[in-house]
């Protein structure tokens, strides 16, 4: 069996290596002319780590990251809402990573390199159509940058893993028209800073209307990190309001962010320090799009933010690609023909993760201080007078469960 997977992202990456340790050969073509590492930070829950370690890459990743110990919720004011562990202190077997995005593709491009050859990922290509028939599937790309002819494939599946703006889910859909957006703008950075607390905590602050997301990207030396931030502000009604455009490079001037970060604070964290500090600020609308009723047409498939493009809410876009991956993997690798093997793959993995979908768009586990903050918008003396630690574990435990990440027991400490 040959696949053909479309887009060099951390979906199609992962794919590639989970199809190659069951031998399926693959081969990844990008529409970019190169695979950069592009983005800020973000965070790999246990589920997908446990993929990526069995294929081999818990020591390239302990090198660029950093292994979460502690999540921390807290109101605007920087009391705390909710605690607990994350990663092998919750009790997983495997850790959860706070990780630049570009490092994190890179570990992965690198082992498909190696592992699959220097051919194996094609670059400056885009899909610009496929046809079927019953012995596979011929796919055409252009050059991207001259338009003109650039390459033909021929393939047993075709896996489009190419993001958001998916040319396969366009031809698939096309009349579904531009992403979601709920009028929410993210600010997101990075710097060298001083560590904060144990080195291995994130901080939310705020909720879905307003919110700071600050967590450790990388080490630096003994007493420095790179220090990743996010400011979520809702700036528009979405309704009326097109969204800007989006993009993992759009620049942003620390001057438009820095009135925002100030109406955030967390116990001892100097916030505008370290958002001045920043000398690369980018901007991207917090976008999604509606659940799909199917992502397989006989042997094309959707997958990764091709299929289900979600809020970065509760640490699961680039999760759920790997678990994608996984389960695509398997049932390519189950199945007597190929498109039962994509069926397979779709009937397991599109329920769970248009719930996801779903869920993030009210909150995720961050709900919970949108709870807090409805409850008590001047703040509290103690958060249990405001939301009681029952309704605090039911908040987020519940999108663990949902999200396939729960530890054996939610470990928290009340505020």
């Amino acid at each position: 069996m040959r696949a053909i997977v479309v887009g060099a992202g951390i979906g199609g990456l992962a794919t590639a290596l989970m199809l190659h340790a069951r031998g399926i050969r693959a081969v990844v073509v990008e529409q970019s002319p190169e695979v950069r590492e592009v983005g800020v930070g973000i965070n790999t829950l246990p589920h997908a780590i446990r993929e990526l370690a069995e294929l081999g890459l818990l020591p390239a990743l302990d090198a660029v990251g950093i292994r979460t110990r502690e999540l921390v919720y807290y109101n605007r004011q920087g009391q705390e809402v909710w605690r607990e562990l994350r990663g092998t202190e919750a009790g997983h077997a495997v850790p959860q990573f706070s990780i630049h995005r570009g490092r994190l593709q890179k570990v992965i491009h690198d082992a498909v390199i190696a592992r699959l050859g220097p051919d194996a990922v094609r670059t400056g290509l885009a899909l610009a159509g496929f046809l079927q028939d019953e012995g596979g599937v011929t796919a055409h790309f252009t050059d991207a940058v001259k338009g003109d002819a650039g390459l033909t494939l021929r393939g047993d599946v075709l896996i489009c893993a190419d993001g958001i703006h998916s040319a396969a889910r366009r031809r698939f859909y096309p009349d579904e028209g531009a992403p979601c957006w709920n009028g929410v703008l993210m600010w997101r950075g990075a710097a060298p800073w001083p560590a904060w607390g144990d080195g291995r905590t994130m901080a939310i602050g705020g909720g879905m209307g307003a919110k700071f997301v600050l967590y450790p990207i990388a080490p630096i030396d003994e007493r420095h990190q790179l220090v990743n931030w996010v400011v979520n502000i809702k700036t528009a009604d979405a309704r009326v309001s097109p969204p800007p455009k989006e993009s993992w490079s759009r620049p942003a001037q620390r001057a438009l962010v820095l009135p925002h970060a100030r109406r955030f604070a967390v116990p001892g964290f100097d916030i505008m320090g370290l958002v001045e500090a920043t000398t690369q600020i980018f901007e991207y609308p917090m976008c999604d799009r509606d659940p799909l009723p199917r992502w397989t047409f006989g042997r094309v498939t959707l997958l990764g933010d091709a299929a289900h493009p979600m809020y970065p809410v509760g640490s699961n876009g680039a999760s759920q690609a790997i678990l994608d991956a996984r389960a695509l993997a398997d049932a390519l690798k189950r199945a007597e023909h190929p498109a039962q093997g994509l069926w397979e793959y779709e009937r397991e993995r599109l329920p769970k993760t248009a719930e996801v979908v779903r869920l993030n768009r009210v909150g995720g586990p961050e709900r919970v201080i949108d709870e807090a903050e409805k409850r008590a918008p001047g703040g509290f003396a103690r958060i249990e007078d405001v939301l009681s630690l029952a309704e605090r574990q039911a908040i987020v435990g519940g999108y663990a469960g949902t999200a396939g990440f729960a530890p054996r027991a939610l470990r928290a400490v009340a505020g």
